[in-house]
């Protein structure tokens, strides 16, 4: 919901489409649910056919097939719904999933469902998509076998969320809700707002948060808040298969009772040549160690930043209000925009506004350009920030009353949709005996 920024007097404004989009066809409306606090869970690699009996499932299916969650699934859409699968089969080995649409009644499913059992292997799911929401039904389709069944209104998000449960690890607990931080150019503070933001996560909201240093040559999370471990996101990086919660706690570093740090080796000695996909397996993986992992991405491109960018639950682009920020801004919210046509639009932060002297672009402006109303407006404060840089501490330790520490604890109320816990109330006698 629209919140009042710090600085800023506008609240948050929805997300507009660039111009040129008004003049092209019109393209479905889905109304998605709210999302969950939690991470979004990645289909394996598995393949899916789907059988729908309407154009406007099989456009709906199709959408859902193009969603960053989907891209290790291969998926194979045709029409002819229940009927035309249980056609299909006749000759053909079942996929891992398929799904089926189905525009008749009860009597009738069930009757073409047991023709579909006859030709399905072993270990194939069914998913149903019916237009009855009736609870007898329901059971009676769990009873013989169906993994789920979907009555319409659909929407992409929805049919992602059923596929993805039907594969999730039952051992794990949660999914991270992974949170990217990026500069829209090197010296915008990127890197700082991540590391405190990491630290409210952890310290205000009081939840377990993992940050995550991906800076190999130049990272400072080691620095802000004053560690220096042997082990770090390096290891994690070079050795993917052995990555698991044991070893994973030994690579990190505690910052405080809810904060680990996955810091960078901060050093030149190698060239860190690693793959996209090993970025994304270990990232993958580090979400299963605490409710909010944040990663702190440098600025560089290349296909392991597009991957855990497009990849990431939340998107934070940090710019200052200049024209080179304004550009590479739009540039990678574009991009994302197009590759997660399901998600949020990424979240502006315009941080150094008002350095004295310096002509700026005004924050509406720069918003209209963009087509994102920044999340945040911080000011030009450097006291602060150089204070606790210096001392290897955070904004609101330093500065608790800073516009900075406030603007950053809004921002990650904001990302956990949900209020800081009430603080405890002290007793009397749990006063008198601190006294003692």
């Amino acid at each position: 919901s629209p919140a009042p920024v710090p600085r800023a007097p506008s609240p948050r404004a929805e997300a507009r489409e660039p111009s040129a989009a008004a003049a092209a066809p019109a393209a479905p409306v889905y109304h998605e649910p709210i999302p969950d606090s939690m991470g979004e869970a990645v289909i394996p690699r598995i393949s899916i056919h789907a059988f729908c009996a309407r154009p406007e499932t099989e456009a709906l299916v199709r959408h859902a097939a193009g969603d960053r969650r989907m891209a290790r699934a291969s998926t194979l859409i045709q029409g002819g719904g229940l009927e035309a699968a249980v056609d299909y089969y006749q000759n053909q080995p079942t996929p891992s999933l398929v799904m089926v649409e189905t525009l008749d009644g009860a009597q009738r499913l069930l009757h073409m469902l047991d023709s579909l059992a006859q030709v399905c292997d072993p270990g194939t799911k069914v998913v149903v998509i019916g237009q009855t929401n009736d609870i007898s039904l329901y059971r009676e389709l769990m009873r013989r076998g169906v993994s789920e069944y979907l009555t319409q209104p659909l929407s992409p998000l929805q049919v992602i969320r059923a596929v993805g449960a039907l594969y999730a690890d039952p051992t794990a607990p949660f999914i991270g809700r992974q949170i990217a931080f990026v500069g829209a150019k090197g010296g915008v503070g990127a890197s700082t707002l991540s590391h405190n933001f990491a630290w409210m996560l952890a310290e205000k909201m009081q939840t377990a948060t993992v940050l995550v240093d991906l800076d190999l040559a130049f990272g400072t999370a080691g620095l802000d808040f004053n560690q220096d471990p042997l082990h770090g996101v390096l290891e994690a990086l070079t050795q993917p298969d052995r990555l698991d919660p044991v070893l994973m706690d030994r690579m990190m570093v505690r910052c405080g009772d809810r904060l680990s740090l996955f810091a960078a080796p901060a050093t030149l000695d190698d060239d860190y040549e690693i793959s996209a996909d090993v970025y994304e397996e270990v990232t993958q993986k580090i979400r299963g160690a605490a409710p909010f992992v944040v990663l702190d991405i440098p600025h560089i491109w290349n296909a392991a930043s597009r991957r855990v960018l497009v990849g990431s639950d939340e998107l934070v682009v940090t710019a200052t209000p200049d024209l080179a920020s304004l550009r590479n801004a739009k540039n990678i919210i574009d991009l994302v925009r197009q590759a997660r046509p399901n998600d949020a639009p990424p979240r502006l932060v315009l941080n150094q506004v008002g350095v004295p002297g310096r002509p700026e672009i005004p924050v509406k402006d720069f918003g209209d350009a963009l087509g994102v109303q920044p999340s945040l407006v911080l000011p030009f404060d450097p006291k602060p920030y150089g204070l606790a840089a210096n001392n290897g501490q955070m904004l609101a330790e330093v500065a608790p009353k800073s516009k900075a520490a406030e603007g950053l604890e809004h921002l990650a109320r904001l990302i956990c949709r949900r209020e800081p816990p009430a603080a405890q109330k002290t007793s009397l006698i749990s006063s008198l005996f601190k006294k003692k």
